[in-house]
């Protein structure tokens, strides 16, 4: 699994997405706490890499840190995106882990309209597929645990799952696994 890399330079981010060759994917999620910095993969920032030195992350988490959970329903595999771009867009809502909740517990589409960038359900997909996913995003352990008991109740791998996420919450998350650049 790769890492996740948090970068303050927008103007330069911007610049150098001019410069990646067509048909190359650059996904960057701006937190949306911090206006200022955004949260990318290793497959994009070495994109933006190959357009000039390499950009310097304030810090960078292994993506392992920032669980997934797609669950025994997950369909439509085709479409589900890359787990960097999962996890780059929980981090930059500074959430520490993401689960799949496309079907709900009756097997029936999730329906659910999110009021701003800010909710913790999700739509993403894949890009040029046709199939939405929805995704929960949890801040806080706690928040996991009661979640995936509601959803997943009869899953005792999900409760598991949210039961042994690797933090309580986004700051010790960063605060416990994140690298920071020593230069900054």
């Amino acid at each position: 699994m790769g890492c996740l890399h948090l970068i303050s330079d927008g103007e330069e981010i911007a610049r150098r997405r001019r410069l990646v060759p067509a048909g190359s994917l650059v996904e960057v999620w701006q937190d949306l706490y911090a206006g200022g910095d955004f949260w990318l993969g290793d497959e994009s920032k070495a994109l933006l890499d190959a357009a000039g030195t390499p950009l310097k992350p304030q810090l960078s988490l292994d993506g392992a840190w920032v669980p997934i959970y797609y669950g025994p329903r997950i369909t439509d595999l085709d479409s589900v995106p890359p787990a960097e771009s999962l996890q780059a867009r929980a981090l930059s809502a500074h959430g520490l882990a993401v689960a799949w909740i496309t079907l709900d517990q009756f097997g029936e589409r999730t329906h659910y309209e999110p009021e701003s960038p800010a909710n913790p359900v999700f739509f993403l997909r894949r890009p040029r597929s046709a199939t939405a996913h929805v995704w929960r995003l949890f801040r806080t352990r706690r928040e996991a645990i009661v979640y995936m008991r509601e959803y997943y109740g009869k899953d005792p791998e999900a409760r598991e799952w949210a039961r042994t996420l690797p933090a309580e919450t986004y700051a010790e998350l960063l605060e416990r696994h994140a690298q920071r650049d020593s230069l900054s």
